[in-house]
């Protein structure tokens, strides 16, 4: 490098404060994951990184980045990557860093300073599309540039990990899992566990225990918004969310379907028994635009403004409805290859129609239930 000096030590270690983990989503530099980096005067870099675990699936990517990062750093010819592994002692101090200095699990979304929204997506019955809603809503909301997560709650019917084209598993950090992340979604589903297409054949406490897990042994990081895709009806994981997340809101997915609403209603009343809010319902398979632009209403009409007007009644608060999604064969595609709708096709009817529940529900207002005023007594 004649006629040049070779680039300093805090300009490299300013490249790799660009560079984010891919699980964790923070730059490696502020993780204490960069074990040394240096340069010769020949700008050959030399880069040592401490991974979480040894069989750390995203390595070749934290390679691939801070490769680019360096090499973007003038004066550096080329870049050298070691990888080496935390120590016991290193992990758990990373893990209690994560958990804001706190040690033991908790789950973030129940304290009382929690400024995520949390929608617990819901129906009385199966087949009514609410685990496509939930997966749209998420994409649509994360490309508005919130910071998304999604539970699939569905613990005997998991869907979420296909829907949303997830293809790598969990990274567990000892007790701390890091959840897998598709189309800038932080997700997390007991399909990710099971091995082929077994089925989960677990009773109340298992699945009580399981949806704990999912809430506090993961690192979900600083969230805007938390989706639940919960199972049909009102059993034990429609319960436990009431007891492990209080102030989650339920939204209601039912079809026009007179007989789906009535079951519909069901789900949404279990908010009188866990004080939960509904924040509102949505109609999926509303109609189906014919090429004349006609609508031919396959499954009837008006179900999901009755399951509204109901719930209004019986709750003693306004339930809007807040959409009604077409039908249309693009989101049922998008389910199967992974690529909702939303992205794949954002012009469509009911991307349209999807993108409008997210940005409502996006841009509500956190509620006060739960939450900690910061008031104190007066002194005399």
């Amino acid at each position: 490098m004649t006629g040049m000096s070779a680039p300093t030590t805090d300009a490299l270690l300013a490249a790799l404060a660009k560079v984010n983990d891919p699980e964790i989503r923070k730059p490696i530099t502020e993780l204490g994951m960069v074990k040394s980096v240096t340069v010769d005067d020949a700008g050959h870099a030399t880069l040592e990184i401490w991974l979480t675990v040894a069989g750390c699936p995203l390595k070749d990517t934290l390679r691939r980045d801070t490769t680019a990062a360096l090499m973007g750093v003038d004066g550096v010819t080329s870049v050298d990557v070691v990888l080496d592994v935390m120590s016991d002692e290193q992990r758990a101090a990373l893990k209690t860093k994560l958990r804001g200095g706190v040690a033991e699990r908790e789950i973030p979304f129940a304290k009382s300073g929690s400024l995520t929204r949390v929608y617990a997506v819901a129906s009385g019955k199966g087949g009514v599309g609410k685990s496509s809603v939930t997966v749209n809503l998420a994409a649509a909301m994360a490309a508005d540039g919130l910071r998304v997560g999604v539970v699939d709650a569905d613990v005997h019917g998991f869907s979420i990990p296909r829907m949303l084209g997830v293809t790598t598993a969990p990274t567990q950090v000892d007790d701390m899992i890091m959840p897998p992340v598709a189309h800038d979604v932080k997700i997390i589903s007991i399909g990710m566990f099971v091995p082929g297409n077994q089925p989960v054949v677990w009773r109340g406490p298992m699945l009580h225990r399981a949806l704990q897990q999912f809430l506090a042994d993961v690192y979900w990081g600083d969230l805007d918004v938390l989706l639940l895709d919960l199972p049909p009806g009102t059993g034990d994981i429609a319960i436990s969310i009431g007891q492990l997340l209080p102030t989650a809101e339920i939204l209601v997915v039912t079809t026009p379907q007179q007989a789906a609403a009535e079951v519909a209603e069901r789900a949404g009343s279990i908010a009188l028994q866990t004080h939960q809010r509904v924040v509102g319902v949505v109609e999926n398979m509303s109609w189906l635009e014919l090429p004349d632009g006609t609508r031919h209403e396959i499954f009837g009409a008006g179900g999901g403004q009755i399951v509204a007007d109901s719930l209004t009644r019986s709750i003693g608060a306004q339930v809007p409805l807040l959409g009604q999604i077409p039908l249309d064969t693009n989101l049922r595609i998008g389910g199967d290859s992974g690529q909702p709708v939303v992205l794949s096709d954002p012009t469509s009817p009911a991307a349209v129609a999807l993108r409008g529940v997210a940005r409502n529900l996006a841009t509500r207002a956190r509620g006060l239930s739960g939450r900690s005023l910061g008031l104190s007594p007066a002194g005399r």
